[in-house]
């Protein structure tokens, strides 16, 4: 992947196109990665004891790798990164 935990990444095509976020985890086998803000959905829980009339939230699923891009904040943009150099 091209991408790895705690790296600036713009989202280049899909939904959330134009937003950036850090990436916060990553699943190798399905190449998806986790970004802080991007692709917010609502999940809707079933009762529970502790809550029975169930409830909505709001969390971020996974968008695949190929659709971020590493982010220079200097150059307010998507830049590409040659594999395995120093950043």
């Amino acid at each position: 992947m091209h991408v790895r935990n705690g790296d600036l990444v713009i989202v280049i095509s899909g939904n959330d196109k134009g937003k950036t976020g850090e990436v916060r985890g990553l699943d190798r086998k399905r190449e998806r990665v986790l970004v802080d803000g991007v692709n917010i959905r609502w999940k809707h829980r079933k009762p529970t004891q502790q809550s029975p009339q169930g409830e909505r939230v709001q969390m971020e699923f996974p968008i695949h790798v190929s659709n971020v891009m590493h982010y220079d904040a200097s150059a307010g943009k998507g830049v590409r990164r040659r594999p395995g150099a120093k950043s």
